[in-house]
């Protein structure tokens, strides 16, 4: 996955080095955290900006991930394609009003456990 171009994309970029898996970390890590303060503010506008966020997010990690030069595993790749897909369908899915953004939360929140490696718990 390339969160490294959604970074600096999105104005994310710093001077400190992080690992590839760290940026990922902390790109969902931050539309997640919106998606959260959408909820709290109750916010209609903050809705649509963090699930317009978190659906560039899974556009640019499906675009990376159907790449040849993606060298994750297949059934990995497989799996996180349909990720992608279910977090873009129920991202329009909120945008038009017929779902909330709890499921996407959670799946955020289970790929940041998978880049810490706390899978399964």
């Amino acid at each position: 996955m390339n969160a490294l171009a959604f970074n600096h994309q999105q104005g994310y970029g710093n001077s400190v080095v992080r690992s590839s898996r760290d940026s990922e970390y902390a790109v969902f890590s931050r539309v997640t955290r919106m998606l959260r303060q959408s909820i709290v503010s109750g916010d209609a506008r903050a809705r649509i900006e963090a699930v317009d966020k978190n659906n560039q997010l899974w556009t640019i990690l499906a675009a990376d991930l159907a790449s040849e030069g993606n060298a994750l595993p297949d059934e990995l790749r497989a799996n996180l394609l349909s990720l992608a897909d279910f977090s873009l369908r129920h991202g329009h899915a909120v945008l038009a009003r017929k779902a909330t953004v709890d499921a996407l939360i959670d799946v955020n929140m289970s790929i940041m456990k998978g880049l810490r490696g706390k899978v399964g718990q």
